[in-house]
């Protein structure tokens, strides 16, 4: 009957590996060969035009909820962020990062399994020494150690920090979509009140024209009036029902947009109440440019990226220098079942390897070459990303600024042309003027009607691109990791 080794027994025939393991296991990471990070200059003026710093509140800490205030449109917003399929895309990238930032991590650590297995053999009596034919059995049971890489340069702490960046560069990229997210809608949602508004206007327009027709049609009849007056009249009659047939037209284009962002059927009635400041918050403080490498998660987004590429030139470095991989089992070997824990049945294996790069034609250099390539890459497209980022809050602000003007001067213009209207219909009625002066000033009446409609929009839409620009309700979509994080990254995460 077999006997069982003491725990004496086994730890002296596992010394040298164990030994070597922990050895081992306390190199690594003892150099990095990745360039030190800096963060590049901002290349864009450090202030923005028509902006007081001072005004207003920081839009990163209002959430889209305490921002766009109208019932209807958080009900929409939250839609499309539950099926927004552009949205779930983003998600599903961040969850591929992920899964790639686990098998890198992974690679640091060594991959130990156990097997076992039974071999039966015959030799042929012409090949053994004996003449005799000969019957084997072996059984073998161990754990082993699979091929392991010792880094001593930090080539696989780099790769692992590279996936890391990568990961978070994707959670940010994700943040960033949800926040175009919210824009669109809003914007969508905007331009459908404005259509609303507009064919409220065209319908009562449409109305009071069409009982100008009958009314003119009957003075022809009884020759009170002329058929010149009567086809003006008409002619004010089909540009109305022309621009409310346009409007219809962009109507239905609005919703199908918006049920599109929302990424499901929604009813959308029609609303004539006038677009008002219920929809959007109000004022928000820009800041200064600076404030935006934390509030933008394209800006966060592109940060990570360049990261790492810095650690992929560490990685690429790492490979000019010698490798050290480790393998080895332990175990117990037998020529009988019963035998494989017997007392000598002990087996192992440690086997270290060092390999030196000697010649390679260059691939090592040109993927060196490829690494800083893509880091200068990064460095630019990290800087394109705060210009357009600036740009974005300068049209913004701008747009805010000129179209407060634009409102008081349509509101004005609004006013002279509804009185425009009253009095030249006066002097008609008392004959003072021909039609073509109440058909003129009622055209531009209409226009002036719809302008204002259009501009008070603009003006709200203005406050919503401003405050996408600043990055505003970024912290409504930060997300945690599954597993555990650097502090650092951990950190990265809740910019």
């Amino acid at each position: 009957m077999a006997t069982i080794p003491s725990l004496h027994q086994i730890l002296s025939d596992i010394r040298l590996p164990v030994m070597a393991a922990i050895v081992a296991l306390l190199l690594p990471g003892c150099t990095s060969m990745a360039p030190p990070y800096e963060v590049p200059t901002l290349p864009v003026s450090p202030v923005y035009e028509n902006c007081d710093v001072q005004e207003g509140v920081s839009a990163a800490a209002i959430g889209w909820r305490e921002y766009f205030t109208d019932p209807p449109l958080q009900a929409l917003i939250q839609q499309a962020l539950d099926n927004n399929r552009d949205l779930r895309t983003a998600v599903l990238r961040v969850e591929e990062a992920r899964a790639l930032y686990g098998i890198q991590r992974a690679e640091q650590f060594p991959a130990i399994g156990a097997q076992a297995g039974a071999a039966r053999s015959r030799i042929p009596a012409d090949l053994n020494l004996t003449g005799q034919p000969v019957e084997g059995t072996q059984y073998q049971v161990e754990l082993g150690l699979a091929s392991w890489e010792i880094d001593f340069w930090g080539r696989v702490r780099n790769l692992k920090e590279a996936a890391l960046e990568n990961y978070l560069a994707s959670d940010a990229a994700r943040r960033a979509a949800a926040i175009a997210l919210v824009a669109q809608v809003a914007n969508s949602y905007l331009s459908l009140r404005e259509v609303d508004e507009r064919l409220v206007l065209a319908r009562r327009t449409i109305a009071s024209r069409t009982e100008s027709l009958r009314i003119f049609t009957r003075r022809v009849q009884v020759g009170s009036t002329s058929r010149l007056d009567l086809t003006q009249v008409q002619t004010l009659l089909t540009q109305a029902q022309a621009l409310g047939a346009q409007l219809e037209q962009l109507r239905a284009a609005d919703a199908q947009v918006l049920t599109l962002l929302v990424g499901t059927p929604v009813d959308l009635p029609p609303r004539p109440d006038i677009i008002g400041e219920q929809v959007v918050l109000g004022e928000l403080r820009a800041g200064l440019p600076s404030e935006l490498l934390i509030q933008r998660p394209d800006i966060v987004a592109a940060e990570h990226q360049l990261k790492a590429s810095h650690a992929n030139i560490g990685a690429a470095r790492a490979a000019f220098f010698p490798s050290v991989t480790l393998t080895g089992s332990f175990g117990t070997a037998s020529a009988e079942l019963d035998g494989l824990f017997a007392s000598g049945s002990h087996a192992w294996v440690f086997s270290p390897r060092i390999s030196l790069p000697i010649f390679d034609g260059g691939r090592r250099r040109n993927n060196l070459s490829l690494t800083e390539a893509r880091r200068d890459l990064a460095v630019a497209s990290y800087e394109k990303t705060v210009q357009s980022a600036f740009r974005d809050v300068a049209d913004a602000l701008s747009a805010r600024y000129w179209l407060t003007e634009q409102l008081t001067i349509a509101r004005t213009a609004l006013e002279v042309q509804t009185e425009r209207s009253r009095l030249t219909k006066l002097r008609y009625e008392n004959g003072a003027s021909a039609f073509y002066e109440v058909l003129d000033a009622q055209r531009d009446l209409l226009s002036a009607e719809q302008q204002m409609v259009q501009i008070r929009r603009a003006l709200l839409t203005s406050r919503i691109s401003l405050y996408a620009a600043l990055g505003g309700g970024a912290m409504d979509f930060v997300s945690l990791p599954a597993f555990d994080l650097p502090n650092t990254a951990r950190g990265a995460l809740t910019q």
